[in-house]
């Protein structure tokens, strides 16, 4: 219960009927553009994957996948996916896309140990995209200009939505601010980190955090980041003041993936060498994949953020704690 925030005096201006219109309105407005703007093909995707494959994102590490067993292939075990983030390089290779040209798909997963909260669920929707680059596109000026590009087609949705409905007004600015993690714990040393990026938030309205996954001067890393797909120095989260909420709201997730020399340090450096024979992580040490960069954009965040709701679970289906219902309902959250 003390995860839940409930604003002051709030109600949805759309009911149930209408919300599930203005969803649809988002995610076609959205991923139309995003697609156009980074030129994406939509492709299918899995559900799940073959735990001895290397393909399923680890997160933190310490996050169970749900697993069941196959009937007919003597219960050969399976994983739902946690993300796409490896699977989709290996896709770009397989379903023979060229430089320049990337993917998207909606993914669909189950996080099990999640917290949930106002913006937590154990079921997680996104968009995944990937898309090819060049070895010399491996740098911050590429994934800045491409944030910045990601950023266009938020604001642009945003204007979209407050044409569409009246009660929608803009709040996100013109540009986004960019900071590294160690340049956050600097300026807020006495700070957690998402506390840094609250108070980061609130000042600039939306922010880029650079270079997350490593360990910072302090010790801590600002948040954890599986090694074996973004290049930690070379990774994004684009965040967003929530004023509904007073609360830090991530977005998005991106990074130019690891090469070699990448992957080999980040999984030393995680503890975890050993995942260097798993067959995803060998074809990258073997250079057997394209040079990527990709990411994951919420479908329930943005969707959330903007039809201006206070809780993800009035934009997707899933399961709460009891008393989280009640409190919803007693509030004027409409939870599906």
């Amino acid at each position: 219960m003390d995860q839940l925030i409930i604003p002051k005096n709030y109600h949805s201006e759309l009911d149930l009927h209408d919300t599930q219109i203005a969803i649809k309105t988002v995610k076609d407005f959205f991923q139309n553009l995003l697609s156009l703007r980074l030129n994406l093909q939509r492709v299918s995707a899995p559900l799940f994957v073959d735990p001895e494959s290397g393909l399923n994102d680890n997160l933190n590490g310490v996050e169970r996948p749900v697993t069941f067993g196959i009937k007919e292939q003597n219960e050969k075990p399976a994983e739902i996916v946690h993300s796409l983030a490896k699977w989709k390089r290996y896709a770009l290779k397989k379903y023979g896309f060229s430089m320049g040209e990337g993917l998207y798909t909606d993914m669909n997963a189950i996080r099990r140990d999640e917290d949930t909260d106002n913006t937590h669920s154990i079921f997680v929707d996104q968009w995944d995209w990937e898309k090819i680059i060049s070895k010399k596109d491996r740098n911050l000026d590429y994934l800045k200009e491409t944030v910045r590009t990601v950023y266009k087609v938020l604001r642009k949705t945003e204007k979209y939505m407050a044409i569409q409905y009246d009660y929608i007004e803009e709040i996100l600015p013109h540009d986004i601010f960019f900071v590294t993690t160690q340049e956050l714990e600097d300026m807020f040393p006495d700070y957690t980190p998402k506390e840094r990026e609250y108070y980061i938030t609130q000042a600039k309205g939306a922010v880029c955090i650079l270079q997350i996954g490593d360990t910072l001067e302090s010790g801590e890393p600002h948040d954890g980041r599986a090694p074996d797909y973004d290049d930690w120095t070379l990774n994004a989260d684009i965040v967003v003041y929530y004023p509904l909420l007073d609360i830090a709201l991530e977005l998005s997730s991106m990074g130019i993936r690891v090469d070699k020399k990448a992957l080999l340090s980040q999984l030393d450096k995680a503890g975890c060498p050993e995942r260097a024979e798993l067959p995803f992580q060998k074809a990258v040490i073997k250079e057997e994949l394209p040079y990527t960069i990709g990411g994951g954009i919420g479908q329930s965040r943005i969707c959330m953020f903007f039809l201006r709701k206070a809780h993800i679970g009035e934009v997707q289906s899933s399961l709460w704690p009891e008393d989280v219902v009640k409190e919803a309902e007693a509030n004027g959250i409409q939870l599906l």
